[in-house]
């Protein structure tokens, strides 16, 4: 067993994600788990995966900070006396400068604080694991991975929007997110399925955040969200696509200020907003309140919507991706998305789609359920930094 290990730490909005692995050109990990229901309003939850042996433990945290703090309480459990030798964090706001993997130094962090605004959920958190890893482990690398890299392979037209010019010399454009997950599945894709690897692929990374890509020879020539990461697809909290008519007629008629604007559209609208009920997926796939199917409905709609576009972009399609926590389990919404796209040759085989197989297409489009793995992207990227350091 190694003395050295490689912590990942994904922070989310409501959550925080981590994995232990040993380095090597292909890390092997050793543990996993999440803090979850970061919410002064709920019971948080430390999850953590060993060897097959799950524990888990209500903890006194309700913030990221006290979150992280509570990882690292089971130090021993996870390091097993291996010295931390690197640390990977997901940041999910790059901007225009930071398209690899990079090792975060105090001007790199202050940079990336400066795109705070735009991705208002994430990037304090995601900042926040930053400062409280290097504190802890004063002696690792620490290296950003970001969210907005994978897309910097967009022509002009999937970058801008029909603004002044001048707007986008500003960085005013559509950076998409998700980028470690489209990682993952594309290179997934890559070893498993070379033939499909050159081939035109959407992918629908369907989860709390939502977001699909359209990717040619395995790089993204497309996605549907834009300058932050509220664009696109319904998510759990989050509006979508969304006429920005509305926010001005919020403003100039409602006398909507921009905080309240902001917490409209980031954390009450999506599927919680629409059913009125909550932004799980799941409580709303068992529940019979009408509004409950209205909002799966609606997020069903938008992404068949998407789907025919992002084909559009691709001139055709060979490969339908899902993944992410809905995209991964919910039969449901596979089965709806699907349902009637024989037109654009897709078809599932339904009892293939219940239980969750890799391959659940019948027709001439590939329909592939592959689960996404952020943290080892991130692991891969620091045994790379760990391996040039010597």
């Amino acid at each position: 067993m190694s003395d050295t290990v490689i912590l990942t730490l994904n922070a989310g909005s409501s959550s925080i994600k981590f994995a232990v692995f040993e380095p090597g050109e292909e890390p092997a990990l050793r543990a996993s788990g999440q803090v979850e229901n970061l919410s002064p309003s709920q019971q948080t939850r430390l999850i953590v995966d060993r060897d097959g042996d799950r524990q888990t433990a209500d903890i006194a945290a309700n913030d990221h900070a006290g979150a992280l703090a509570a990882i690292l309480d089971h130090a021993e459990q996870l390091f097993g006396g291996a010295t931390v030798a690197g640390v990977g964090h997901r940041v999910v706001h790059g901007g225009t400068d930071f398209t690899v993997p990079t090792l975060l130094q105090p001007d790199t962090i202050a940079a990336l604080r400066a795109l705070e605004p735009l991705a208002p959920l994430h990037q304090p958190h995601n900042l926040a694991c930053v400062e409280a890893a290097s504190a802890a482990f004063p002696d690792a690398l620490q290296i950003a991975c970001f969210d907005t890299a994978f897309h910097r392979t967009h022509p002009f037209v999937n970058d801008t929007f029909a603004l002044p010019r001048q707007w986008f010399d500003r960085g005013v454009r559509r950076y998409g997110f998700h980028g470690l997950s489209y990682d993952y599945i594309t290179s997934e894709i890559a070893r498993t399925e070379p033939d499909l690897s050159t081939g035109r692929v959407v992918i629908a990374h369907l989860g709390n955040g939502a977001s699909m890509c359209a990717v040619r020879d395995g790089r993204s020539v497309g996605s549907t969200m834009g300058f932050t990461a509220l664009d696109g697809l319904p998510m759990g909290t989050r509006c979508g696509q969304i006429d920005p008519g509305v926010l001005l007629y919020m403003m100039q008629h409602e006398g909507m200020g921009a905080d309240a604007i902001a917490d409209l559209l980031y954390r009450e609208s999506g599927l919680k907003g629409l059913s009125g009920l909550t932004h799980d997926m799941r409580t709303l796939e068992a529940s019979d309140n009408p509004r409950a199917a209205e909002a799966i409905d609606y997020f069903v709609f938008r992404i068949r919507r998407e789907l025919g576009g992002m084909s559009a972009v691709l001139g055709g399609l060979d490969a339908l991706v899902f993944t992410g926590g809905i995209g991964e389990n919910s039969a449901r919404v596979r089965r709806e998305v699907c349902s009637g796209m024989d037109w654009l040759g897709i078809a599932i085989d339904h009892d293939r789609n219940a239980g969750n197989a890799r391959d659940i297409g019948t027709d001439r489009v590939r329909v592939m359920v592959i689960p996404t793995n952020e943290e080892l992207v991130m692991a891969r990227a620091v045994a790379g930094a760990l391996s040039a350091a010597h």
